[in-house]
């Protein structure tokens, strides 16, 4: 069985300069890298590896809503400037690269999608939590700087919602991290009761005569723009990306 190990480059290599004393060494910052992916391998024995890096296009995220991910630190110049040789220097060991054109979590998204519906084994390697939704047999994410799985259960649990209402919750509440806004005056808290007495997004809305008047108000006033969060926080399975498998089978 093909197990395709997906590392979300950049999110590796920024959580690994924020702990690196000089943030200007880009060599080691590169060694760093490389000995992570190594380290990676080992541990999960996948037959192919890909590194997906982030592009330089502006997303159709942004496009749709232009105050998404507004605030978020920029690439230090160092690492702009030395990504490039870095990305030459994993390939040089064996872990080919895939760019894309603007964010990495759609490519990442889509990658696993198609390996799980052809009956493969993905491991996507971030901490980035969105990748949660992706509720796919045989699709598993890591974090590498905890070394393990990403906990679902303990994510419900903190959340106080299921996996499946992960979009739902979005839409309602909001994601801070992403600047995605959600619903005015509906917080985590309020989107996670809705959602256990609720069970869907769809009937909340069906329900709106059984809510009191001023939080129904809130979630009719807020409509357009809990379809908004939805569609923002939702990673696209269906990027069009002109690659094979076999130009990553694993190297070393």
């Amino acid at each position: 069985m093909n197990r395709l190990l997906i590392i979300d480059g950049m999110n590796l290599v920024r959580r690994i300069l924020a702990a690196q004393p000089d943030q200007d060494d880009m060599q080691a910052l590169a060694l760093r890298a490389l000995s992570a992916c190594r380290k990676l391998c080992r541990h999960h024995q996948p037959s192919h590896v890909v590194v997906v890096w982030d592009g330089t296009d502006v997303s159709w995220r942004k496009q749709l809503y232009p105050d998404y991910k507004k605030g978020r630190k920029p690439m230090p110049e160092s690492l702009a400037k030395g990504l490039p040789s870095i990305i030459s220097e994993l390939k040089s060991q064996g872990f080919n690269s895939l760019q894309a054109d603007s964010e990495a979590d759609d490519v990442i998204a889509t990658l696993a999608y198609k390996l799980s519906k052809s009956g493969g084994e993905a491991i996507i390697v971030s901490t980035d939590k969105g990748f949660a939704q992706l509720n796919l047999n045989g699709v598993n994410q890591w974090d590498y700087f905890a070394n393990q799985w990403l906990d679902i259960a303990a994510l419900e649990q903190k959340l106080g919602i299921s996996r499946q209402q992960l979009l739902d919750f979005a839409a309602l509440s909001g994601d801070s991290g992403n600047k995605i806004p959600g619903i005015a005056g509906i917080g985590p808290k309020s989107a996670a009761e809705l959602l256990r007495s609720y069970r869907s997004l769809a009937n909340i809305y069906n329900a709106l005569d059984k809510l009191g008047a001023k939080q129904a108000q809130k979630l009719a006033d807020g409509r357009e723009m809990a379809r908004l969060s939805y569609k923002l926080a939702k990673l696209r399975t269906d990027m069009s990306l002109q690659v094979r498998l076999s130009e990553y089978r694993r190297q070393n």
